[in-house]
């Protein structure tokens, strides 16, 4: 793929986006609450969408704002988000969030990357998210599929996510850069997938240079 063609891509994974459900943390983030984004987005890692949807509701109906999050106890809060992945860990990884965040930042999420950073078990993934859904920030989220389909597409030659965040900031246009995590997850999930993509039905099979693709549907 060229870097010509992002615009004419950008399009196409727009109208495949209509196709698919979106993202549990896209439908979070809807009223731009940097709390919710970030909560959702911890639950979120190694848990599949439904499980961290519907844990996420349980927990904002309990703790729908900072406060009361750090008034729940470890236990608590890991009955309230079970079954996602590694849930007694995020149970007291998000108490740690919440103390900090109120003695810290006064009870608001941090705006900036270096600060969020800070935060127990928010790594670039989760604080570009925050950024770009919580605060309407240009950053570029990158995840295992954004990473994926990226090189798939021969977009960037990486070898990491981090390489390709800082690989897509220098050709992706910055006004891109918030939907892209968007329009490539459901993207990853339904179509191209880590083996055996559905290549014959893709549209941005044109563009792509199939990097790693050995099988095909």
């Amino acid at each position: 793929m060229k870097a010509d063609d992002i615009e004419e891509v950008i399009k196409l994974l727009r109208e495949a986006y209509k196709r698919f459900r979106e993202p549990v943390v896209t439908e979070v983030a809807r009223d731009r609450d940097p709390y919710r984004v970030l909560v959702s987005t911890v639950l979120s890692l190694r848990t599949k969408d439904d499980v961290t949807r519907d844990a996420s509701l349980r927990l904002f109906k309990k703790a729908p704002t900072v406060f009361e999050l750090d008034r729940l106890s470890e236990e608590e809060i890991a009955e309230l988000i079970y079954p996602v992945g590694f849930y007694r860990t995020k149970a007291k990884n998000l108490k740690k969030i919440a103390r900090i965040i109120i003695q810290e930042y006064g009870g608001k999420v941090p705006d900036t990357l270096k600060e969020l950073l800070k935060l127990p078990n928010v790594g670039r993934k989760t604080a570009n998210l925050v950024l770009s859904k919580g605060y309407g920030k240009p950053a570029i989220c990158v995840d295992i599929h954004v990473h994926r389909i990226s090189n798939r597409l021969g977009l960037v030659k990486t070898k990491n996510p981090e390489e390709t965040e800082f690989a897509l900031m220098k050709i992706l246009p910055t006004k891109y850069w918030i939907e892209f995590n968007d329009l490539l997850v459901p993207f990853g999930q339904n179509l191209c997938k880590p083996i055996s993509p559905h290549c014959s039905i893709c549209p941005l099979y044109k563009y792509c240079d199939r990097v790693g693709v050995e099988k095909s549907r």
